[in-house]
């Protein structure tokens, strides 16, 4: 494997005919799906450079590049974080790669839930986050209304609504602020 470019957070890479990008500094990245005890889909929307356009998407981030943290705690931090929620169970769902032909980053689904509002959301100091609460019978046609305003919308989208209508709705989600913890 050729080093193609190293940079603080990708390195550019070949390998035979494959050109990709590695993560450095962290462990992998996570991704949080989350319905609050109201029945509304959390969905957060910043600025993607690499598109040049707004992009939306379930809260998520790297896991690692802060220090060593469980995946399960990377994800507590990434919706607090950009949601200004906590959960008081955060259910591993799978871990798969987040764009096989492009990186070698993997990506771990986490299912939220008993969730409790503890802040404002909007990420850290170099994000700027919007926080969308959709609520869940009316997700669809927001989420065109948003496409046919330009926004990205992030395909696993989709994949959140799956799990969130199909688990979430079964279990204990909707009890609200519970007892709170990693």
């Amino acid at each position: 494997m050729e080093t193609l470019y190293s940079g603080r957070f990708l390195n550019m890479v070949r390998e035979g005919r494959w050109e990709y990008c590695e993560r450095v500094n962290q462990t992998g990245a996570v991704m949080v799906f989350a319905l609050t005890p109201d029945d509304k889909v959390l969905l957060v929307e910043e600025f993607r450079p690499p598109i040049g356009k707004q992009s939306l998407c379930f809260p998520a981030g790297l896991s690692g590049d802060e220090g060593p943290e469980s995946e399960a705690a990377a994800a507590h931090r990434e919706l607090l974080e950009e949601t200004g929620y906590d959960a008081a169970e955060m259910q591993y769902l799978f871990t798969g790669p987040s764009s096989p032909g492009l990186t070698s980053e993997s990506l771990s689904f986490f299912l939220a839930s008993e969730l409790c509002k503890v802040g404002e959301g909007g990420g850290v100091e170099n994000e700027n986050i919007t926080v969308h609460e959709v609520p869940l019978p009316e997700i669809e046609t927001w989420l065109m209304a948003k496409d046919a305003a330009g926004v990205s919308i992030d395909p696993r989208i989709f994949t959140g609504l799956y799990f969130i209508q199909t688990r979430l709705k079964t279990d204990s989600a909707h009890k609200g602020c519970g007892s709170i913890g990693v």
